[in-house]
């Protein structure tokens, strides 16, 4: 259980524990405040995975920066992706002003991603740099690849820390493996 009551037995061993999380993104944040410094950044997260990685990505950040948020689907109420791609909540910003990071909780096959970096570099952003918190690269079917990826995970199906099963366990502070 991790310590945690009432998860229930679908929640396995720890894969990151938050300690190893957040030492990761105080690193990620030292590199991208030393990348962009006096540069106009806008870290864009992905809905709803993403939010908890790109609070404390944005905190850890030494230097000024927008946020806009996308609310891409392609999984739904489960564990596989269904293969399908819908864009739900589009940005406000006008990206060609900006140096954009899309900040991603988890790359898999890499579809959804995909289609969503090519949309913003249809916008003519000044540059355009992908940061994931987890790769799953042996799920990969698109040519893809992360800028930044904090950790490579084998594939298994995970949760906490953002990633969600059926839009549970969100709030766990690490991530772990979940079984059904």
């Amino acid at each position: 259980m991790n310590g945690l009551q009432g998860y229930g037995k679908n929640i396995g061993k720890t894969i990151i524990s938050g300690e190893e999380i957040q030492q990761k993104i105080k690193e990620a944040g030292k590199i991208l405040s030393e990348k962009y410094d006096g540069k106009p950044l806008l870290l864009v997260s992905i809905l709803k995975g993403s939010f908890i990685f790109l609070a404390d990505i944005c905190r850890a950040l030494t230097i000024p920066c927008e946020i806009g948020f996308m609310r891409v689907s392609s999984y739904y109420e489960g564990t596989s992706s269904s293969g399908n791609v819908d864009i739900m909540l589009d940005l406000d910003n006008d990206v060609s002003r900006y140096h954009v990071i899309i900040v991603e909780d988890i790359i898999d096959t890499g579809r959804t991603l995909k289609e969503v970096a090519d949309l913003l570099r249809k916008r003519a952003p000044l540059s355009l740099e992908i940061i994931t918190l987890l790769d799953k690269p042996e799920r990969r079917t698109v040519d893809l690849k992360a800028d930044m990826s904090l950790f490579t995970i084998p594939d298994l199906f995970v949760v906490g820390y953002g990633l969600d099963c059926g839009e549970k366990y969100r709030n766990l502070p690490f991530i772990a493996e979940y079984s059904e």
